[in-house]
């Protein structure tokens, strides 16, 4: 009975997926990210996540992007997530969980800001790349600097697609697609629980 529910499970959401145009086959579009962007969208999983730094980019007092710094990868025991995190949050940023459509805070949210990532702070979407995507999830067509973003092939649920997780501390925020508006032509699907919403341009401390 198990099995017959987990192949019902995986088989609607191979429909779902394909229902909205966001079923890929990764072999056959191998480098879209970096075709579609002009640049390359982020860290690929071949990237080592046990290095002690990584190279991102920060906001600087006046609100504009440094230059690529060196900055300490962020790296907590699954107690320590658990104590920072709220349940959600955890099941998400560190469990690859997704929250459901129309239901996160920042689906539907407007004004000017910046999003970053919930277990480190780095900065990572600016609002003026958001965009209604009609998905209920919040939507950008790029990030606010390709470093801070990691990308890494996702075979679960019976589909290939590209998962985008924070370069700092490995957080799991989402999926990118490539059925996005211009300029990038990419959608960058996120988790309201996998980010929190700074306005202004002001960065706030890990």
């Amino acid at each position: 009975m198990a099995e017959r529910k987990r192949f019902w499970l995986i088989l609607a959401a191979v429909a779902a997926a394909a229902a909205t145009g966001t079923f890929l086959v990764s072999s056959a579009r191998s480098g879209w990210i970096e075709s579609a962007a002009g640049h390359p969208a982020g860290r690929s999983a071949e990237d080592n996540m046990t290095a002690a730094t990584v190279t991102v980019r920060l906001i600087n007092a006046d609100g504009r992007l440094t230059e690529p710094v060196q900055v300490p990868r962020v790296v907590k025991s699954d107690d320590e997530w658990r104590r920072q995190l709220t349940p959600e949050q955890y099941r998400i940023t560190r469990g690859k969980g997704t929250e459901r459509a129309f239901c996160g805070r920042f689906h539907d949210h407007k004004g000017p800001g910046r999003y970053d990532c919930v277990g480190c702070a780095l900065p990572l979407f600016d609002a003026g790349a958001k965009f209604d995507s009609g998905t209920g999830w919040p939507s950008f067509f790029r990030p606010v600097a390709a470093e801070n973003i990691r990308t890494e092939t996702d075979h679960s649920w019976g589909m290939v697609r590209v998962e985008i997780q924070c370069a700092r501390c490995g957080a799991h925020l989402g999926h990118v697609f490539d059925d996005g508006p211009a300029p990038t032509g990419l959608r960058y699907c996120l988790n309201s629980e996998s980010l929190i919403f700074v306005p202004g341009s002001r960065q706030p401390q890990p």
